[in-house]
């Protein structure tokens, strides 16, 4: 049975909360920025296809209809912008890949700092330079948002591994069920903001999240502490943080000038003497090879699972405003509000199933039946009538079965795979492993988004819930031989546990 975490908060101290804050922050305030993309592509559409024509024009000069005239009706922007969808997400992919190893090798808040700076300036660049400038230019657009794919995917393993250096596996499922609601928290930060300013236009939308964000960079840069080593405390395996060992009397008071002489003299008559010398310090530990990280077990399944989950997940995220507008004729500004309650469950579900899993010991049972419970919520939430109320409710109900996975598998599962019993002590693997499971959910993620505006396009939005029925299945079967494993470990203990009763 697992050991009781009722008493794991005692042993944290204020340095974890300010990691735990610092992190936390760090990637609301870029998902925040990211969730602007999402809430204001209405206004873009908008922006990208003027609604007259070229023959009606009737201002001179005519050119100046042509200048902001990127397609010619809103299916060709849906599509475009379902395209740039996919272009993040598969630069943030490739990026997640290389980011974990180099997370493993150089100081992680370099690597942290760097992609969230770079991300807010080429953020700025593309929603807000742009349209000050009145440039409009397709390649121009794509270009800048595989940089910013590229930089946004270095935050994420490096978060991950600092939380997983400070905190132990006791309690992790709760401790990271918690923490991983940074994402909701930032995409309920970005809707607000979004619709705070939408009225004087989009660019001022992406004008306050970028700055906001660069701000947190530079907090972060300053105030961080990637490891407990670096205020004098070492990682006791499996449970939490230990002092760096000390002297015995090392709490007695400054010695007098006369105790002092006499040490002296002690300490030189001993070190003429043969002793043997002092065995040198352990080597820190070394970062393992991209092979070998793939290769541990437990990494494959649930990376290929949480590819199928994240697209479901993403899917939400980049087009549940522009559905809850184009589907029910709500305002802009309201679909971005109505659209936080996906976020509200998904930090609700992340906090109590990983809170569950911690009292069980196991991951994959919490998941499978938090995924068979998203299917039939999917089902329901595609017939939600023209009603903000009700539809807030089965979105909510929604989110807590789907967001709470993902927030499992993204953080505290990759924390267990990162630091499980087949990695030897002298071996760093937390980023790599973490950049490895996200860069894998991404990719599947940034095929589906352009997967979406296509059906969406050719069979409507029904179509497109029933895409993501299948998806979730697809999840639930890449994580079935873990299931099986761990439900006989389950049983197994149980059994044991009655033999003794």
């Amino acid at each position: 049975m697992p050991p009781s975490r009722c008493g794991c908060l005692s042993q944290y101290t204020h340095h974890h909360l300010a990691v735990f804050l610092l992190t936390f922050f760090s990637y609301v305030l870029l998902h925040a920025s990211r969730k602007t993309f999402s809430n204001v592509k209405v206004s873009i559409s908008a922006q990208w296809t003027p609604s007259v024509t070229n023959d009606s024009a009737q201002f001179s000069p005519a050119e100046t209809w042509e200048d902001n005239r990127l397609f010619a009706d809103e299916k060709q922007a849906t599509l475009f912008l379902g395209a740039l969808d996919s272009i993040f997400l598969f630069s943030y992919a490739a990026g997640l890949y290389l980011s974990g190893v180099i997370g493993d090798r150089v100081n992680l808040r370099y690597v942290l700092c760097f992609g969230l700076c770079g991300s807010a300036v080429v953020e700025f660049v593309f929603g807000t330079l742009t349209e000050w400038l009145h440039i409009y230019n397709v390649y121009l657009y794509c270009g800048l948002w595989v940089l910013n794919g590229l930089l946004q995917s270095a935050v994420w393993p490096c978060v991950v591994a600092v939380m997983g250096h400070w905190f132990g596996k006791t309690g992790r499922g709760f401790v990271f069920g918690l923490w991983s609601a940074c994402a909701s928290v930032g995409n309920i930060l970005g809707a607000f903001l979004a619709s705070s300013v939408l009225k004087y236009g989009y660019e001022y939308a992406f004008l306050v999240t970028s700055v906001v964000q660069f701000a947190g960079g530079v907090v972060v840069f300053f105030g961080l502490l990637t490891s407990p080593k670096e205020v004098g405390l070492t990682l006791e395996s499996g449970t939490g943080l230990g002092p760096v060992e000390t002297d015995a009397d090392s709490h007695k008071p400054l010695m007098s000038d006369e105790e002092e002489d006499e040490q002296a003299e002690v300490y030189t008559r001993r070190r003429r003497s043969a002793e043997p010398p002092e065995e040198p310090p352990p080597e820190p530990p070394q970062a393992i090879s991209f092979f070998q990280a793939f290769c541990l077990p437990g990494v494959l399944p649930y990376s290929l699972a949480y590819a199928c989950l994240k697209l479901v997940n993403y899917s939400f995220f980049f087009w549940l405003p522009f559905y809850l507008s184009s589907n029910y004729g709500w305002k802009e500004a309201e679909a971005d509000r109505l659209s936080v309650w996906y976020d509200v469950g998904g930090i609700i579900g992340g906090t109590v199933q990983g809170l569950i899993s911690d009292f069980m010991g196991k991951r994959s049972p919490v998941l499978a039946v938090s995924l068979v419970m998203a299917m039939g919520a999917l089902v329901g939430y595609s017939r939600s009538p023209n009603d903000q109320l009700i539809n807030a409710v089965i979105l909510a109900a929604t989110g807590f079965f789907i967001g709470g996975p993902s927030n499992m598998i993204s953080s505290a599962i990759s924390a267990d795979l990162g630091r499980q019993e087949a990695l030897r002590s002298s071996q760093e693997a937390l980023a790599t492993v973490t950049g490895i499971v996200d860069g894998t959910g991404s990719i599947g993620a940034a095929a589906g988004q352009y997967v979406v505006s296509l059906i969406e396009s050719k069979l409507g939005w029904m179509s497109v819930f029933y895409f993501f029925v299948v998806m979730t299945g697809g999840s639930i079967l890449f994580i079935t031989p873990l299931l099986i494993r761990e439900t006989r470990d389950l049983w197994r203990d149980r059994r044991a546990l009655r033999r003794q009763l």
